[in-house]
């Protein structure tokens, strides 16, 4: 039957939206907990206010785990099974998150909640059975902008729901939006990665692919740009409701504000869609990058001065970001490039390293959280710092230098979707 229906086609506009909806199934349980961390703190008497953190630490954790299991899965029995029996399991954990009677059970079926979402990962691997070079890179761009529309949203919603519901409502929510995308997915996706395609996962074939994966320079040394500069957003993510209750003292706003830096997000996601394809990811990315650890820098000169006020903190954060969504979106497409043949296994290996060991560094930053927004500022630019070495390791010191490929653009497996493009 899903044979059968691998055979349909889908329009490239519902393409994009699905892979964003299935991926936004992942950052809604993070961004949509924020404005309920007070009441959570409260009601399971967490007594250290920075531990509250560890709902997200929690949750991406096991988010980063998990990637080493479903892509690799991916690979061997198809890319539908593995990405609706993940979601499956993410909607009964997001429940059991709702019913938690401890804030130890909450953080134990929270990291549950994160390997189901980390199923998720499995969309990087459609999108490269599909597309190479630059044309995937539009595709993860423009897929951005619909993903982005989250974080703009779920602040919002998580603090809507806690003016009509309690808070274990928020799970309750995570679950049925996981539960439409994955019924929508079942319906219209087809299966991307051919029978003649699959791996058998034996000892030699999986280390193969680890090889492949770890060995290229291309793609390990952009993972670990990637990698770092997550951190900052998660360091972020972990931060921003502290910083407008106890450095600015204005907890209301941080729904909106938090709204309108990943506006600049989307923004820019949806500027590198439109110009990768002319300009290439290299140079976009690279320049972004750079701009990235000049106003971090600001950032941290104007908070060390005692400068910083929230339309400050905003712009800058805002810049930021913009940043980030240019420079990561392509990091990933070319640290994907060069891959393809191991798609689910790239994807698992890629995202564990990004997420998780991304997610160890936000933690590290945010316990540095001292009531001022210096340790937030200075940890990124530190992280764009480092995320600027291990580019110029990937590209042997060389910066803005565009790679041409015949291939580029196009699909270099054959795949079942007819209207795809």
């Amino acid at each position: 039957m899903a044979e059968a229906r691998g055979t349909h086609s889908i329009g490239f506009l519902e393409f994009v939206v699905l892979a964003a909806a299935t991926m936004s199934a992942q950052a809604i349980a993070i961004d949509a907990m924020l404005p309920a961390f007070p009441t959570i703190a409260r009601v399971l008497n967490v007594a250290d206010p920075n531990h509250i953190q560890w709902i997200i630490t929690a949750y991406m954790t096991g988010l980063g785990i998990g990637q080493l299991v479903w892509g690799m899965l991916s690979d061997r029995f198809g890319r539908r099974p593995i990405l609706f029996g993940g979601l499956s399991l993410y909607v009964i954990a997001a429940l059991l998150c709702s019913s938690s009677g401890s804030f130890e059970s909450l953080l134990a079926w929270r990291f549950v909640h994160g390997l189901a979402a980390a199923c998720v990962t499995v969309t990087r691997s459609v999108v490269r059975d599909l597309y190479s070079g630059r044309q995937m890179a539009r595709v993860m761009s423009l897929t951005f902008v619909v993903f982005l529309t989250v974080p703009i949203l779920a602040p919002s919603l998580g603090q809507l729901i806690l003016l009509i519901a309690p808070w274990r409502f928020i799970f309750v929510v995570f679950a049925i939006f996981a539960a439409i995308v994955a019924s929508w997915g079942y319906w219209r996706l087809p299966e991307t990665l051919h029978p003649e395609y699959r791996l058998t996962l034996t000892r030699k074939h999986v280390l193969n692919a680890v090889k492949l994966v770890l060995g290229n320079r291309t793609s390990i040394f952009y993972t670990l740009a990637t990698m770092v500069m997550f951190g900052t957003i998660m360091a972020y993510v972990g931060m921003v409701a502290q910083i407008f209750a106890d450095v600015f003292h204005r907890p209301n706003l941080m729904p909106s504000m938090f709204a309108l830096c990943a506006i600049f997000m989307g923004c820019a996601a949806y500027l590198n869609s439109r110009i990768v394809e002319r300009l290439g990811m290299r140079l976009i990315s690279h320049t972004a990058l750079i701009t990235f650890i000049l106003v971090t820098g600001l950032h941290v000169v104007t908070a060390a001065m005692g400068a910083e006020q929230i339309w400050t903190f905003v712009l800058l954060q805002a810049i930021t970001m913009a940043c980030f969504s240019l420079s990561v979106s392509n990091f990933g497409a070319m640290a994907m490039e060069p891959v393809g043949s191991v798609a689910g296994i790239a994807a698992s290996l890629q995202g564990f390293i990004s997420t998780f060991s991304g997610a160890l560094v936000g933690i590290f930053i945010g316990e540095q959280f001292n009531g001022t927004t210096v340790p937030l500022a200075a940890g990124q630019m530190l992280c764009g710092i480092a995320s600027l070495g291990f580019v110029l390791l990937a590209e042997k010191g060389r910066l803005f230098h565009a790679h041409h490929s015949s291939s580029e653009g196009k699909l270099d497996r054959a795949a079942p979707i007819q209207d795809v493009h």
